[in-house]
């Protein structure tokens, strides 16, 4: 490629996009479904919503992805990362219809035809927004494959599936306890209530016995509800009431007689041990009310409102029912007592309103039989759980599972596929509209307005993306996925169903491995949320630092079952590792006239011999920590070999060489190292850094094409300079440890970078003085030296710091460099001032009153800089004991 210099400095901006469309237009992210030799290597997006905008979560979990198909495609694989958006039946709908009331018009007013029509004109305007962001990302997604949950291919897959599990008695109608929200007008699934602690009340209400005398007193935390009570429950095992003679109560308010049953269930511990049983309002109430046939009457209606059956009560909202209920059993003295109570209280995962149980006909799966073939198949290891700690949960909750309600009072959506005749009642599910009832012949036939659980069409994501009911070439070649990379908080959401209905269509699971990721947190282990206004805004992070810096902070911090703390300071941090591997290259391209594909080893410097093993064993460690999705270990390897093993060491230990100073044989050596060693670290670090290394990639001479299609370099090579060189390993690290020595002297004695020093070093063994005269050109180099000598153990010089590495100690020379006793007053002074500070540190922290009244935030910082002021003092101190040293 263009042998031209690198500008001076890095601007990722007009980079990326030029690279990115670069990528799209010679279709570079692209899978082949013809069958080849290639390994097949697949993951399905976990399908953003088309409302969605990008945030941190979105990021972590994509940039993950990519660097799984990044370092794939290198490997050799054929490749499918197949994107997509969800239809997001609820937040699209709420969307819209805040867009039509901005307009003075409701959804009723248009009609569900037009409403509709306006949801899907709606998404054609904004619905790409996500995708644009993810490829703002640098996500490489095989974007001709898009697939949305509502398009035509999708929507006959979601119907087919309905039908095929109806007819296999697995699909049912009936009624049920449900969450219902009152605002979006529809039914939740268990998973799509959000729990929050609030403060409430425990309301203690007597139940007179109907002889006359006593009674039971009932503890609640919702009054409005025993409206609809039709039993109390007691434990069987409650001594309280093994002696009561009544069995039966009044309903207070509504005068009506309710059975003392006996249940198992019952807390004893719980308020007095007696339990409101009320079926239609909450789901134990509805399972004891089963098991005693019960009946179940209905008080709260869907709107949220009283019904007839509530009696005077009747059209008043469910929250002012419970103040105007608590009035009325004080009036008439049967409130025992109120007490405060915190307790959990359920809310719509989409607009926050707080659900109410309540009774419903509802369409449900019944889980039990797909949930046994998917706790099997993980504990038979077709899929693999990483971490291991999620899964234990979820066996937890598969074991547990509850039948799921899959039908939402909502138009946008997948349209349940069940007809009613309006002449016979018949129902009649069908993968085709009929035309007339098969069991009257009648043809007035009505469809369910019901739509699908938004999840529904998402649990099948992995197979009806690749083209399912028919048998594509896609399928065959991809199914099932190698992995899914998610968040645990849609483990049960979406995880747990696409193995259940992968399993059920399929035969076989739909991912071979489940990466499960943690949650990104602010920089003080806080979730991100608008309220604490603590949010930070990628697509403004990315436009500060670049892409490539965002995504390295992203997976440096992306460690196994630990939350990653994100802060901006971090991302700038990691845009200085980009700006060094820019200057890096730039510095190596000013050196490099060709690609050199062989290196002469017998012309290998030590510092040659000793990068080769070092890339060589950095090229093992990332691939093992990519294959096991140990991200923070790949990318904290490559920071440390790119930043401190060839740009401090390496490159600065051949610019000699590189000058001129060494013979031409020696120099193209060094120059195919320098090559190679760039190279190959470019195409480690593209995975997690694409568009810098593209943009390197085609300045460095000898490439061809695109970085995307060249090979991931393997850690065992027959090339005999690729083999680990335990030997120049060893005498490097020897060599090295007595540079830093000498630096950590200069450092600790305050000495001037351009005084060059006298020094010495002392060693016993001879192999070990050796070594350390064959390469004392380098040390004399990189360490600034004046003079420089090895001798065999013995006396220590006067007036001379030392350092000790292995068996060799260090002599640096102070005479002629350092006033003693100068430094000894400056030193004297400084550690008076610090310790001035300490004391007014110290007294603050020893005031209870500060630290349990000042916020956590202003106590840390005071704690933090006490430890820092602790830790400066006494390193001072060293300093001035060695100094005093040195004057005795």
């Amino acid at each position: 490629m263009s042998s031209d210099l690198l500008d001076k400095g890095y601007e990722p901006h007009d980079v990326e996009k030029r690279w990115y469309d670069f990528w799209e237009k010679e279709s570079l992210f692209a899978s082949n479904e013809e069958q080849s030799a290639q390994q097949c290597y697949s993951i399905v997006i976990p399908p953003p919503n088309v409302t969605g905008v990008l945030h941190m979560g979105h990021a972590l979990n994509n940039t993950l992805q990519d660097i799984l198909c990044r370092y794939r495609r290198l490997r050799g694989d054929n490749v499918l990362w197949m994107p997509g958006t969800d239809h997001a039946g609820i937040a699209t709908q709420n969307v819209v219809e805040k867009d039509l009331a901005g307009k003075g018009m409701d959804r009723y007013q248009l009609g569900r035809e037009k409403f509709v029509e306006a949801v899907w004109e709606w998404r054609g305007e904004y619905g790409s927004a996500i995708i644009n962001q993810l490829k703002r990302l640098g996500a490489s997604c095989d974007w001709e494959r898009e697939r949305f949950t509502m398009d035509e291919g999708l929507s006959r897959a979601v119907r087919k599936v309905f039908v095929d599990l109806y007819h296999e008695g697995l699909i049912y109608r009936g009624n049920y306890i449900i969450n219902w929200c009152h605002r979006c007008h529809t039914a939740l699934a268990d998973l799509e209530v959000e729990h929050e602690e609030h403060d409430g009340h425990l309301y203690y209400v007597r139940y007179p016995f109907t002889g006359g005398t006593g009674g039971l007193v009932v503890a609640t935390t919702r009054p409005e509800t025993m409206l609809g009570d039709t039993a109390v429950a007691v434990n069987p095992d409650d001594e309280r009431y093994h002696g009561i003679d009544s069995s039966q109560v009044i309903l207070p308010l509504m005068n009506r007689k309710l059975a003392i049953i006996k249940d198992k269930y019952v807390d004893m511990s719980f308020g007095t041990g007696a339990l409101k049983i009320t079926p239609a309002h909450d789901p134990n109430d509805f399972e004891i009310g089963d098991r005693h046939n019960l009946e179940r009457v209905k008080v709260i209606g869907d709107d949220g409102l009283m019904t007839s059956e509530a009696g005077r009560f009747m059209g008043l909202d469910r929250f002012q029912c419970r103040e105007a209920v608590v009035k009325a059993l004080k009036e008439e003295g049967l409130l025992e007592k109120v007490e405060p109570y915190k307790h959990s209280i359920g809310h719509c995962y989409r607009c926050k309103t707080i659900i109410e149980p309540n009774l419903s006909k509802q369409w449900f799966v019944m889980v039990k039989p797909l949930a046994e073939k998917a706790i099997d198949a993980v504990k038979n290891g077709e899929t693999k759980i990483i971490p291991e700690i999620w899964t234990k949960t979820y066996f937890e909750w598969m074991n547990n599972i509850k039948d799921w309600c899959i039908s939402r009072q909502i138009w946008w959506g997948h349209q349940i596929p069940a007809w009613t005749c309006e002449k016979c009642n018949e129902l009649i599910v069908s993968m085709d509209t009929p035309e007339a009832c098969p069991a009257c012949k009648g043809e007035d036939l009505v469809q369910e307005t019901d739509v699908l659980d938004t999840w529904f069409s998402s649990a099948l994501w992995p197979f009806s993306t690749m083209g399912w009911p028919d048998e594509t070439p896609l399928l065959k070649l991809f199914y099932p996925t190698s992995v899914l990379v998610t968040g645990f908080d849609i483990l049960f959401f979406w995880v747990a169903r696409m193995m259940m209905m992968g399993i059920h269509f399929m035969e076989d699971v739909p991912f071979k491995e489940v990466y499960v990721h943690a949650l990104v947190r602010d920089e003080e282990g806080k979730k991100m949320s608008k309220s604490t206004g603590n949010v930070i805004d990628p697509l403004s992070v990315i436009e500060r630092y670049g892409t490539d810096a965002f995504r390295f902070t992203l997976a440096a911090f992306a460690a196994q079952g630990r939350d990653v703390k994100m802060s901006e300071k971090r991302v700038e941090g990691y845009r200085h590792f980009i700006n060094k591997i820019w200057n890096a290259a730039r510095f190596a391209l000013m050196h490099i006239n060709k690609g050199y594909e062989n290196i002469e080893n017998e012309h290998l410097s030590l510092a040659d011999r000793w990068i080769l093993s070092r890339l060589n064993r950095v090229v093992g460690k990332v691939s093992v920590a990519i294959d096991s999705y140990r991200f923070n270990d790949a990318a904290g390897a490559l920071y440390k070999f790119v930043w401190h093993e060839f740009c401090d060491w390496y490159l600065e230990a051949i610019k000699p060489t590189l000058y001129g100073h060494e013979e031409q044989s020696r120099q193209e050596a060094t120059m195919g190292v320098l090559w190679r060693v760039l190279r190959d670290t470019l195409v480690l670090l593209h995975p997690f850094t694409p568009f810098v290394t593209e943009e390197i990639w085609h300045k460095l001479p000898g490439t061809q094409g695109s970085i995307m299609k060249t090979v991931f370099p393997s850690d065992v090579r027959d090339d005999v300079s690729r083999l680990r060189d335990l030997e120049a390993e060893s005498k490097m690290e020897l060599i090295t440890g007595v540079i830093t020595g000498i630096r950590n002297v200069r450092g600790e004695m305050n000495i001037a970078p351009s005084l060059s020093l006298v020094v010495s070093v002392q060693a016993q063994e001879e192999s070990t003085r050796e070594t350390i005269k064959q390469y004392q050109d380098m040390i004399i180099n990189l360490a600034r030296l004046k003079s420089f000598s090895v001798e065999k153990a013995g006396k220590r010089p006067k007036s001379s710091a030392t350092a000790i590495v292995d068996d060799a100690t260090i002599f640096v020379s102070l005479e002629g460099i350092i006033d003693f006793t100068k430094e000894i007053k400056r030193l004297e002074k400084e550690i008076n001032k610090l310790t001035n500070e300490l004391t007014v540190v110290s007294k603050k922290l020893s005031n209870e009153d500060f630290v349990s009244k000042a916020p956590a935030q202003v106590v840390g910082k005071v704690k933090e800089k006490h430890r820092i002021f602790v830790e400066k003092q006494e390193k001072l101190q060293s300093h001035l004991d060695r100094i005093r040293e040195f004057e005795a």
